[in-house]
C-alpha cells in the first residue's frame, strides 16, 4: 500500500501562485510514476501532470502548460506542483496518484486538496 497526503491549497486569486505538495509513504517512492489530477464541480476527472521514476521525463495537459510544473524529491519521498499564472478555470480538488512501474493504470489516490481561485 502507498499513502498519498496532499497539502498546500487554498484561496488564491488570479494570477497568483500555489505550491502543492504530495508527500507518500508505505512502498520505496522511485518505483512509482506520479501524478496530478483535479476534479471541478460538474466536471469529468482530468489529467493535470505526470512525472517519471526519476523525474526526467514530465507530462502536462494543454491547459496547464506553460504555467504549471511538476516536479518530485526522491530523498523526500515527496512530489510537488507549482502552480503560477493561476485562473479562475483552476478551481477544482486537486488529487495525487502512484502508478507502479509496468502497471496502466494508477494504483493509488490522495484525498486531495482544494484550490480556488478568485477572479
Amino acid at each position: 500500500q502507498v499513502q498519498l497526503v496532499e497539502s498546500g491549497g487554498g484561496l488564491v486569486q488570479a494570477g497568483g501562485s500555489l505550491r502543492l505538495s504530495c508527500a507518500a509513504s508505505g512502498r520505496t517512492f522511485s518505483n512509482y510514476y506520479m501524478g496530478w489530477f483535479r476534479q471541478a464541480p460538474g466536471k469529468e476527472h482530468e489529467f493535470v501532470a505526470g512525472i517519471s521514476l526519476g523525474g526526467g521525463s514530465t507530462y502536462y495537459a494543454d491547459s496547464v502548460k506553460g504555467r504549471f510544473t511538476i516536479s518530485r524529491d526522491n530523498a523526500k519521498n515527496t512530489v510537488y506542483l507549482q502552480m503560477n499564472s493561476l485562473k479562475p478555470e483552476d478551481t477544482a480538488i486537486y488529487y495525487c496518484a502512484a502508478r507502479f512501474r509496468d502497471h496502466p493504470r494508477y494504483d493509488y489516490w490522495g484525498r486531495g486538496t482544494q484550490v480556488t481561485v478568485s477572479s
